[in-house]
């Protein structure tokens, strides 16, 4: 069981129906894809309930569909470091998935690889509830996010939640303006793994389960490898995680 609810997976889903940008979050879907094809999806690829009169409750993710996915994560960081890549990293998830990506990035550069850092600073507009909003790119230990930039108003550290496909659209443009290199894997989630993979961009992502974007990627080829689990938990429950993926990917230390 995961803290979404199933009445949050079902809006979701429903959003995701009428093309939504709030839940596409950079996918461009070319398949036709409804509320009950959704729904089939989310429950193949996360083991959440397939019964279209399932409409309350706690949703759930099938922790063996995770592990699968998992290894498969696992596989194309070793396949980057193999031939050490240049890789970008960015969340939309700061508060508990930094530390995740953070000791990703810093596996992969011991290894080799290039860990980019394009578009440092620069002014991101991004529409929110609240209206629009002026948001700074930056990154952390390797890994991209963005912070209010409003002084007025401080982001919360290390930065600030988002699904918006506007960050990395803004870091691969500064990428492609400086002459590269532009990434070779992209790593993460919302809006940084949806934009980057239909850019054609290989993308590897973790998603919840009311995040169906990811996973419609991933369906249609855009997306490469997407791990289902809740997405919002204490930080230190990523640990584990992230000890499998570095060990399974032979980059521990």
């Amino acid at each position: 069981m995961v803290a979404t609810t199933r009445e949050e997976s079902l809006r979701s889903y429903r959003l995701f129906a009428a093309r939504d940008p709030r839940v596409l979050i950079g996918i461009e879907p070319v398949w036709s894809w409804g509320q009950r094809e959704v729904a089939a999806l989310m429950a193949e690829r996360c083991g959440s309930p397939a019964d279209p009169g399932r409409t309350g409750g706690q949703e759930v993710i099938d922790p063996e569909r995770t592990l699968a996915a998992l290894d498969a994560y696992a596989e194309r960081l070793a396949a980057a470091a193999r031939r050490r890549a240049a890789v970008l990293l960015g969340t939309g998830h700061p508060h508990p998935l930094l530390g995740f990506y953070a000791a990703l990035a810093d596996a992969l550069s011991a290894a080799g690889c290039t860990v980019l850092t394009p578009a440092q600073g620069r002014c991101v507009d991004i529409t929110t509830r609240f209206g629009l909003r002026t948001y700074n790119l930056g990154y952390v230990r390797g890994v991209a996010l963005v912070r209010d930039g409003d002084p007025q108003r401080p982001g919360c550290e290390p930065g600030a939640h988002t699904h918006s496909p506007l960050p990395v659209r803004t870091a691969l443009e500064a990428a492609a303006e400086a002459g590269g290199p532009l990434p070779d894997l992209v790593i993460g989630d919302h809006g940084w793994a949806c934009a980057a993979g239909q850019l054609g961009f290989e993308v590897i992502a973790l998603a919840d389960v009311n995040d169906p974007a990811p996973f419609v990627g991933q369906a249609e080829g855009c997306v490469s490898v997407v791990v289902p689990l809740e997405d919002g938990a204490r930080s230190d429950y990523y640990l584990p995680l992230t000890r499998y993926v570095l060990n399974r990917a032979c980059l521990s230390q």
